[in-house]
């Protein structure tokens, strides 16, 4: 897993799909990590959280976070993101009205 993040929906994403590969339940991940339910609902959710939560959690799902020099999002990363947001309106019926 080598993806790039660059939103918090992004990391969230990550570690459900890593927690899911791993057939782990959000209560399996959050013992192993020591933390509460409630922390992976809200990482995984792109919520606030705490670093030391997060790296709590990384650990348990044995991955590493590592940093690098940033430039603009790409246009097919920023195209990607709105329109998973538009799919969320939708899903939710949260989407405009015609």
């Amino acid at each position: 897993m080598t993806d790039t993040v660059r939103f918090a929906e992004d990391l969230g994403l990550q570690l459900r799909q890593r927690r899911e590969a791993m057939g782990l339940s959000k209560k399996d991940l959050a013992e192993r990590a020591g933390k509460v339910r409630e922390v992976i609902y809200r990482l995984e959710s792109g919520e606030e959280s705490t670093i030391s939560s997060l790296m709590a959690v990384l650990r348990a799902l044995g991955l590493t976070m590592r940093l690098e020099r940033a430039g603009l999002p790409t246009m097919e990363e920023i195209a990607e993101r709105f329109n998973r947001d538009e799919d969320a309106d939708e899903d939710t019926g949260g989407g405009h009205a015609a």
